[in-house]
């Protein structure tokens, strides 16, 4: 019997929030996120999460077909590629032949300073939510080139796309440390592109600059007295919420961003990311609906994500 998609080998506690998060995304996930929820939780195989992430693979290397909810249609775009190589980090598959591939459509797609931008012309035309940007000439954007830059280096995955693009990282990341307007979002990014890139000397230094800067602004809730889901909107959503909760910065205790926060401050962020757990048992999205099928597909993702950082962090599940 495929160990994937059973339930028969010890099951959690019919009242455990891993039961219940299993039961909604039984009902309700892509099979991307139940193959991925499967590898993590039930033994699944990580041949399983490749097949089910081939489905959303373009011809040209990159990924499309909706692979992240709020882009949908066909075409690859940088914030596919995203999503593609944290399924395959997470999976411990981030290379080989894929990812080199991969490697030729980041080139292609790239800015004149060698990084992403956070879309990509081809984009129009498509459904997307409102707050991504199309444009003709679009920006290079640390929303995108950091996570990429910084998951490949993590995997150590050797490319001549990434040495302009992990040059761009660094200047990103020392400008927002300076004081550049920043989002939450691109606070993470960041984050993610100091966890993975091989200087861990200068990362560190970067992180203890970006950390000093990100509390002096608030732009993480310290003592967040609310739902999960108030926190910041994605950039050029709109609305008033300007800042993230520290496990949205921090997913993982061993990201340099843990540095940032005391021990009181970490455990507040985690009981109201274990709080959100809806009755359906899943988490909420945390951002303005736009169409009723990225909106649910968004929550199986969230759930997943929500379910790893708890356990990351030693919270039962």
């Amino acid at each position: 019997m495929d160990r994937s998609v059973s339930l028969s080998s010890s099951p959690p506690p019919p009242s455990s929030a891993l039961s219940r998060a299993e039961r909604f995304m039984w009902l309700t996930a892509r099979v991307l996120e139940q193959r991925r929820f499967a590898y993590h939780f039930l033994d699944g195989g990580a041949e399983a999460v490749e097949t089910a992430l081939t489905a959303y693979l373009g011809p040209d290397g990159g990924y499309g077909h909706g692979l992240e909810p709020d882009l949908r249609g066909p075409v690859s775009q940088p914030l596919h590629a995203v999503h593609a190589l944290r399924v395959l980090d997470g999976i411990g598959r981030c290379g080989g032949q894929r990812t080199e591939r991969l490697c030729r459509y980041l080139t292609a797609v790239s800015t004149p300073d060698g990084a992403l931008p956070v879309s990509h012309p081809s984009l129009r035309g498509y459904p997307a939510a409102p707050w991504i940007p199309v444009a003709d000439d679009p920006p290079s954007g640390l929303l995108t080139t950091g996570p990429v830059v910084g998951l490949l280096h993590r995997n150590e995955v050797w490319h001549a796309w990434l040495f302009r693009a992990t040059d761009f990282c660094w200047a990103a990341v020392t400008a927002l440390a300076e004081g550049a307007p920043a989002h939450p979002y691109e606070v993470a990014a960041a984050v993610a592109f100091l966890d993975g890139v091989p200087d861990r000397g200068r990362a560190a230094e970067a992180a203890e600059r970006l950390g000093r800067r990100v509390r002096e602004r608030g732009l993480v809730a310290l003592d967040p007295g609310h739902g999960a889901e108030d926190a910041a909107p994605p950039p050029g959503q709109g609305g008033t919420a300007t800042y993230a909760l520290v496990h949205d910065v921090a997913p993982a205790p061993g990201s340099l961003a843990r540095r940032w926060f005391t021990d009181a401050e970490v455990e507040r962020s985690l009981d109201v990311l274990a709080d959100a757990q809806r009755e359906d048992g899943g988490w909420p999205a945390r951002r303005r609906a736009w169409a009723p099928g990225a909106s649910l597909e968004g929550r199986a993702v969230v759930t997943l994500e929500a379910l790893l950082t708890l356990r990351a962090y030693g919270r039962a599940v």
